[in-house]
């Protein structure tokens, strides 16, 4: 796997965990919404300010966006689509 999908699968994979968008992701780490799913599929060269942004977003260290995942991982599944009901 090369690095830009590793950043990908990590990055959908700790944004999942969270339960975050998309969208409040790049809110965030303010950067636009379609470059994070840019990266999410290993299409974007990252430079290490976005990698830092993003991680900061997620309160991990950078180095977790750079985790080689175990063999035969599955790929992350994405966030299911939709609003989110308003809590209590």
């Amino acid at each position: 796997m090369n690095v830009r999908k590793i950043i990908g699968w990590n990055l959908r994979k700790l944004r999942v965990e969270r339960g975050l968008s998309q969208e409040r992701l790049a809110l965030a780490a303010e950067i636009d919404r379609s470059y994070v799913g840019r990266v999410e599929r290993g299409s974007e060269n990252v430079t290490t300010d976005t990698l830092e942004a993003l991680a900061k977003a997620l309160a991990v260290p950078a180095a977790a966006l750079l985790t080689e995942p175990p063999k035969g991982a599955r790929e992350p599944l994405p966030l299911s689509s939709g609003r989110k009901p308003k809590a209590g």
